[in-house]
Formats: C-alpha cells, structure tokens, sequence
C-alpha cells in the first residue's frame, strides 16, 4: 500500500478505539442501528458531511451525494436511494441541501467547461436559463451566485416530489416530507429556505412561495 495512505488507516484505528473506549458495545449496536429518519440529497463537496455538521451519528441518516445536489429522475443511483430511504428504510424526512459556494453552481453560471461534469451541470444551466430575469437582478448586489445556489435547491426538492418514488408513497399514505436547506461555508450553519412538501397537491404554491420569498 501506497505511504501516502498510512495515516488514514492509522486514523481510522485511533478512532475505532476512541469509540470502544467511550461505549465498549459501540460497534455492537451499530450493526443493527440503521434505522434513520432522515434522506439527506446533498452535494458532494468534501466539505459538508452530513453527519458532522447536523450534529447526528452513524445509522441516523441516509446519505446520497452529487455534484451540486442535483436530482434527475434518469439517474438511477439517485433514485435508488430515495426508494430504498422511503419504501425499505421508511424515512419521514428527505432533506435536499445544497451550499453557498458551491463550485458546480458557479461553473454553470459562468458558462465554464470542465469536461464530462459539463453534461451533469447541464441541470443547473438550465435552472439558471429558467430564472435568468432573478438572476440578473441579482447581479448588481453580487448575490447572484448564492441566488443560483437556493434555486437549485428549490427546483431539486420539485423534483424529488414528481418522482414516481415520491408520488406512489404519498398515494399510498405514507407521511414523508421534502425539505429544502442551504449550508453556509462561513459559519457553518444551515438555513431553511422555507420549502417544505408533504403532499404532492401543495407541491406547486410551496414552491412558488418560497421563490417569490427568495425574491425579497
């Protein structure tokens, strides 16, 4: 094995240990703790994790990651998950979350080429096209790249709720609810954006709602 990874198996140890030391049946009763109540959608960027910053332990959250938390309803892996998280795990709460400074909204407001992400980020081109007249009103203030960044979100929990995942649960009367956070890189707090679905009838004035809300 490469040197250069030593320190993580090194660290993993340490940190096993630190854990039994803490609670001898640790690792005993992890095995059987996946029980979580939580469908976390966030972006793959290596600097939110979702367990860390929501304060939970291993087995109370469900992760799926991408770049720029984008939900598609042809990417399987994505909506694996979900229906695994929502019919097998039986999660109440799917909680899409993306983050200011994220550097995938950022190359699909400016336009930049990176290779084959460019075909992913194609997603958020698009939800910059859709609301390009907010876009550019927020460019003056400089905020127009965070406000790309709580569009996406709104528009990644709309399409969460159109998945037939979503929709058969929900007309099946299962109670799980799509939420709608953002993370700030500076302080490392999270903040709701005011979009919270439970039923697929509500899905469009809650989203309006919390567009016209951004727009304030």
């Amino acid at each position: 094995m490469a040197d250069s990874l030593r320190h993580l198996l090194e660290a993993n140890r340490l940190w096993a240990e630190r854990a039994t030391a803490q609670d001898p049946r640790y690792f005993e009763r992890l095995v059987d703790l996946q029980a979580p109540h939580y469908l976390w959608i966030g972006c793959s960027d290596s600097r939110v994790p979702a367990n860390q910053i929501t304060g939970l332990h291993p087995g109370e959250v469900f992760v799926h990651r991408n770049v720029a938390n984008v939900v598609v309803d042809t990417d399987l892996n994505c909506l694996s998950v979900l229906q695994f998280g929502v019919d097998v795990l039986g999660v109440r709460h799917i909680i899409v979350c993306g983050h200011y400074g994220c550097g995938g909204v950022a190359a699909a407001l400016r336009g930049e080429r990176h290779g084959l992400v460019d075909n992913w980020l194609r997603r958020i081109e698009m939800v910059r096209e859709h609301h390009a007249h907010r876009i550019e009103a927020a460019t003056g203030s400089g905020r127009s790249a965070d406000l790309l960044c709580e569009l996406n979100v709104l528009e990644q929990v709309r399409n969460v709720c159109q998945t037939t995942v979503l929709r058969d649960a929900w007309q099946r009367g299962r109670e799980v609810t799509v939420h709608g956070w953002i993370y700030r890189l500076h302080d490392g707090r999270l903040h709701d954006l005011g979009v919270s679905i439970d039923a697929p009838a509500d899905t469009e004035a809650i989203y309006r709602t919390a567009l016209e809300r951004l727009a304030t």
